[in-house]
């Protein structure tokens, strides 16, 4: 009479080779690559500084060349960052440049159009309003509400105290 064998369990579904918490912190410690603080800080502040550098040469274009008033190229050049950013998003290049430069490239509005874009692109084959639609704004709506609720609280600021705003 033929017997089956028994197949072997791995040791770490059985639990015989369970470590506590305070063991798997210490060796993920170990084997966690280190990472240089001043030098994410000064890429941080060089891809930074050249995206305000890119943005700064757009409205100087605007206004030698269009005829605007600083006022008037500021909209147009912060369109034409975003358009930026969002073609650079969809040809994979933002993201080696993020990934590179870490919050230099996540805080300026480049950084938010990247957010929308890539969470578009992800879920466009979910359709437009559940997929691209509703998955878009999951990252993007706490950033619009916090803009929204921080210049609530600026606008009730003014109006207390009664600062008053020269235009023009």
């Amino acid at each position: 009479m033929a017997t089956k064998s028994k197949s072997k369990t791995p040791a770490w579904k059985t639990g015989e080779w369970s470590i506590s918490q305070e063991q798997y912190k210490q060796i993920a410690n170990k084997r966690e690559p280190s990472r240089s603080v001043y030098k994410n800080c000064i890429r941080a502040f060089l891809v930074g500084g050249t995206i305000c550098l890119i943005g700064q040469v757009i409205q100087q274009m605007f206004i030698s060349f269009a005829g605007m008033s600083k006022e008037q190229a500021s909209s147009p050049t912060v369109v034409t960052l975003i358009l930026i950013s969002v073609i650079l998003t969809c040809f994979g290049v933002y993201d080696k440049i993020a990934q590179w430069a870490g919050a230099g490239s996540a805080v300026p509005v480049t950084g938010f159009a990247n957010s929308m874009s890539s969470a578009a692109m992800e879920h466009r084959s979910e359709g437009l309003v559940l997929g691209v639609g509703a998955n878009m704004f999951k990252l993007a709506g706490s950033v619009i509400v916090f803009g929204t609720v921080a210049a609530f609280i600026i606008a009730l600021i003014y109006l207390i105290f009664g600062i008053n705003i020269k235009h023009g």
